[in-house]
């Protein structure tokens, strides 16, 4: 171990929040250390965003061109090369990551690749890569080491060789038959994207529903859409044991509503969730401790229970969103860099299911705004009265907006449809500006244009 390294700022982890604070504080003048234990970008780079979307992007290609014919031309019959699919994929993820190292050492980041831990209150030693270790001292620090899939509590699961979200990606063939366990957006985005692939999908969820925030309106849709596209859905079903059959195959062990039931499958996909990823990082050291969820305290400048050190990110718990870590960063360097007092209260925080079609969804629902008690209208229409939809031969899904009834402002949406997340962007501004419903539903968009179906959706 050598000599104690000292920097005006480490960041622990290089995700969508510590590659452009590293960035802004080293652009400010002051010494800055990243360090990062895998892969430059974080999750959304390399195992989440970018990577699933892509291969999305190439499913979406395989479902239109089996439907072809809808539109009156002739392909003849569809195959997927999953290696190809893969292959594109890892392109795209490794020019993104090549570009994001770029950055950093052009800003003069001191990038350091190895695991990080504290071994004091200010002081990170840190296991390089190459072998070796490093001792570095700052009086600010800051972790943004991100989330990890969690495991759920299932006999005989160690023996079987599962999937999770980043090891699905690596898949050379298309399975036969895919058993997804969980019903949140990696199990739906996943199952319905193997199913367009062609694999057969059985999705095994816990609860009544899928998406468990979402209205039931809203998530029945859902289920409709990925029933009609020959998705299996088992609701309140358990797992009870998995086991790896003589032949090979995957055996699930289901305890449901009408009895137990054994699925058979090629593969089988884990996912029931996200865990922030501290376990590395020996908390203890630093005098910080994780709530009962596995995340990192903050209050509403980022800030830990201990001064001089932030979390940002799906480390900290909340909504574990790419643009959530991002506004995460904007906050730090505003307040640190600029001398303001911005916060994470209040803020707006949109997201988008990227099923087929997706599923954009932005402030209340209403579930949750009756449960508050509040006095609401609420506006829904199909998207099958949207001519552009029409045109597209894209009528699946619902348009939802949640209106307060004395104000005339929008207080949420969700839509489900064609480029649903663009549209509901277009209402989140309209709720950022105090755009009321009565204006959007006389005002005038382009036609044909999935926009002008506003109007639509605001006429009583």
């Amino acid at each position: 171990m050598g000599a104690v390294e000292r920097y005006d700022a480490i960041i622990i982890g290089s995700g969508q929040g510590g590659n452009p604070l590293a960035r802004a504080f080293a652009s400010a003048g002051w010494k800055t250390a990243l360090v990062e234990r895998e892969h430059v970008g974080g999750t959304c780079i390399n195992v989440g965003c970018t990577p699933t979307k892509t291969m999305v992007a190439s499913a979406r290609v395989a479902y239109l061109a089996r439907r072809a014919g809808d539109f009156g031309i002739n392909t003849g019959s569809v195959s997927v090369d999953m290696a190809a699919v893969r292959q594109r994929k890892q392109g795209i993820v490794d020019s993104w990551r090549a570009s994001g190292e770029r950055r950093l050492r052009a800003a003069k980041v001191d990038l350091v690749m190895g695991t990080a831990e504290f071994a004091g209150l200010h002081t990170l030693k840190v296991a390089l890569l190459g072998g070796g270790t490093r001792t570095m001292e700052s009086e600010r620090i800051f972790i943004n080491t991100g989330a990890k899939s969690a495991l759920p509590e299932l006999d005989g699961l160690s023996e079987v060789p599962f999937l999770d979200s980043t090891s699905i990606m690596e898949l050379d063939t298309v399975p036969g038959h895919l058993l997804v366990l969980g019903g949140g957006y990696v199990a739906v985005e996943f199952g319905q994207m193997f199913r367009q692939f062609g694999s057969e999908v059985t999705i095994v969820q816990r609860h009544d529903r899928l998406l468990t925030g979402e209205d039931a309106d809203v998530a029945g849709e859902l289920v409709e859409i990925l029933r009609e596209d020959g998705v299996e859905l088992l609701f309140e079903s358990r797992a009870a044991r998995v086991a790896v059959t003589p032949g090979g195959a995957i055996q699930l062990d289901v305890s449901a509503p009408d009895g137990e039931r054994s699925l058979v499958g090629t593969h089988l996909l884990v996912a029931t969730g996200r865990t922030p990823a501290t376990e590395s990082l020996n908390l203890a050291a630093a005098g910080l401790a994780v709530d009962k969820h596995g995340a990192i305290p903050v209050n509403d400048r980022l800030e830990t229970a201990v001064p001089g050190i932030w979390a940002l990110g799906d480390v900290k718990g909340g909504p574990a969103f790419t643009h959530v870590s991002y506004d995460d960063f904007r906050i730090l360097r505003t307040n640190l860099l600029a001398g303001g007092a911005a916060g994470v209260s209040g803020r707006l925080v949109p997201y988008t299911v990227f099923t087929d079609p997706q599923l954009g969804r932005i402030g209340l629902g209403e579930e949750e705004a009756k449960a508050r008690g509040m006095d609401i209208r609420v506006f829904k229409i199909p998207m099958n009265v949207s001519s552009r939809a029409l045109e597209l031969s894209e009528p699946r899904g619902l348009m939802k907006a949640v209106v307060d009834a004395k104000t005339d402002r929008i207080l949420g949406c969700a839509i489900l449809g064609i480029e649903g997340g663009e549209l509901m962007a277009a209402l989140e501004i309209a709720m950022i500006g105090g755009v009321t419903a009565s204006i959007l539903r006389e005002t005038v968009f382009t036609h044909p244009t999935l926009a002008e179906t506003f109007n639509t959706l605001f006429t009583e």
